[in-house]
């Protein structure tokens, strides 16, 4: 039996009260980030691997069904607006396609070949990574993915929570983050599903970072989509140019950035 089907720790869930059941599970969430722990090699050497493969103009697919898919769609959706990406470098892709993110789509896992057609709607790049989020490791949609993206000589790795998967196997680069039986048997988007998110927000993060669209500690190029991030925007000139208010949100609507409005800066102040 695999670790993610495995007899929950704790029985008679039903006769618990509140507290107990949130004590407990509290309880079996602080082991996720020692699972991650222990998987920090496999991430760095898939992160290692990604970076310059983007940097020659590579994107990154997430391929995942059910809970696993919505991870992999939330984590792409946000690196636009948080690094000021284009949308098409980071792409999520669910089994049963855009309604599965919000209604389960029954079987739609269950076919091998069709993550690589969806894949192929958005074209082919040779530097291009896959990469495989399935909690169990068995999902045919994911596995099939990997599988025909590597035969065509793209990077494949996967986030998975069980030793040995046959979707580990099929991959390049596998992370295997074992966080054990999950507190209602086999419900993995609980402990599963926030060791997926952990691994999901280190390997975008890192990459965002090596690609150059965080300076220092700042996100100098994310959107400016609302006032909250246009206030952030205004108060990181500020930080870095030493700025009155007024003037560096002058200068973030005149230049569109963050690193934009600090390179006219220095600009200036070195002419």
């Amino acid at each position: 039996m695999s670790t993610t089907e495995s007899p929950s720790f704790y029985d008679h869930l039903e006769n618990m009260s509140v507290r107990e059941l949130l004590t407990n599970m509290n309880k079996e969430d602080q082991t996720v980030p020692l699972a991650i722990l222990k998987a920090l090699p496999q991430l760095e050497a898939l992160i290692e691997a990604v970076v310059p493969r983007m940097e020659q103009g590579g994107r990154l697919f997430y391929i995942g069904a059910g809970t696993s898919g919505r991870l992999g769609i939330l984590d792409a959706s946000e690196c636009p607006p948080t690094y000021g990406v284009p949308h098409d470098l980071v792409i999520g892709i669910i089994a049963g396609g855009d309604l599965a993110i919000r209604k389960a789509v029954e079987n739609a896992e269950d076919d091998p070949g069709q993550a690589w057609k969806d894949i192929q709607q958005y074209g082919f790049h040779p530097q291009d990574t896959v990469i495989g989020i399935a909690a169990s490791g068995t999902t045919p949609y994911v596995i099939g993915g990997v599988q025909e993206a590597g035969k065509s000589g793209l990077l494949t790795g996967c986030i998975t929570c069980n030793q040995g998967s046959p979707l580990a196997r099929a991959v390049s680069l596998p992370v295997e983050v074992v966080v054990g039986p999950e507190f209602v048997t086999g419900s993995t988007r609980m402990k599963s599903g926030t060791a997926q998110k952990l691994a999901l927000n280190m390997i975008s993060t890192s990459i965002m970072i090596k690609l150059g669209k965080v300076k220092g500690n700042k996100m100098v190029d994310m959107q400016l989509s609302n006032k909250k991030l246009v206030q952030r925007g205004t108060r990181m000139i500020m930080e870095a140019t030493g700025l009155e208010e007024q003037k560096a949100g002058e200068m973030l609507a005149q230049y569109g950035s963050v690193r934009n409005a600090v390179a006219a800066f220095e600009k200036t102040k070195n002419d």
